[in-house]
């Protein structure tokens, strides 16, 4: 039997809601809110860009688990996990992008 790393760091997240957050880091991520999430989310995805164009593949992987790992901290924030974002995946797969981005319409500026 595999592990399922993304369930148990969901449920540990979730775990983490009711923690005290001056002794946990994600607690404490709660604690101040979307927009400080959001900032870690943004921070990590330059991360993440800079790791790339570095070229070194252990420094990608490192900063691409950081992303996910806030990631998923935004969504457990946002009442959502993993299992939402891979039905999504799921949904997809075997489509077009372009088909798939055309039927979804543009939601942002950012697409």
């Amino acid at each position: 039997m595999t592990r399922d790393i993304l369930a148990e760091l969901a449920a540990e997240l979730e775990a983490r809601k009711a923690g005290d957050p001056d002794s946990s880091y994600v607690a404490g991520l709660y604690a101040a809110g979307l927009d400080a999430i959001l900032q870690k989310v943004g921070e990590e995805a330059v991360e993440t860009i800079l790791a790339a164009k570095q070229g070194d593949p252990t420094h990608l992987v490192h900063e691409t688990a950081d992303l996910w790992f806030h990631s998923l901290v935004l969504l457990a924030q946002q009442g959502l996990g993993p299992q939402d974002v891979l039905d999504e995946l799921e949904r997809r797969f075997g489509l077009s992008g372009l088909a798939e981005k055309a039927a979804r319409g543009k939601i942002t500026d950012l697409d």
